[in-house]
């Protein structure tokens, strides 16, 4: 009588995930549709950025001056147009550039395995002239 109890199975309770997954779906989305609506639009943290007119004679005037490259190649001589210069040379080369185009920038090309501490020289010396554009060509 008691015993028979014992023996008899119990149903199988089944969960069903179904409803569940919908819900966290609709979350979900109601996410991602309101990420992107923050994140996009001219007014992104409620700055104004300023708009240039068509006409605008200035920005049609200011032109970038073209670049200053500077190698270092693999046994740490500076190169500039495929020609290895001085310290001196590089000086003289890098105080006319600058005189020429106060607003010019010089790119920095350096051997990969070159020690960091032989570029980091090599920019203190650019700075020394008055370079504060410099930057540092990579390959993708």
């Amino acid at each position: 009588m008691g015993f028979n109890r014992r023996h008899q199975h119990a149903p199988i309770s089944e969960l069903n995930l179904v409803p569940m997954m919908d819900v966290l779906m609709a979350i979900l989305i109601f996410f991602i549709v309101i990420s992107m609506t923050l994140s996009t639009g001219p007014n992104v943290l409620g700055v104004n950025l300023p708009k240039t007119e068509e006409g605008d004679s200035a920005s049609a005037d200011t032109k970038t001056p073209d670049p200053m490259v500077v190698g270092i190649n693999q046994q740490g001589q500076v190169v500039i147009q495929n020609k290895p210069v001085t310290p001196s040379e590089l000086q003289s080369q890098l105080q006319a550039y600058f005189q020429k185009s106060p607003q010019g920038m010089v790119i920095l090309q350096a051997d990969r395995t070159l020690a960091y501490e032989k570029i980091t020289k090599l920019l203190g010396q650019v700075r020394a002239v008055g370079g504060d554009r410099v930057a540092l060509a990579i390959d993708k």
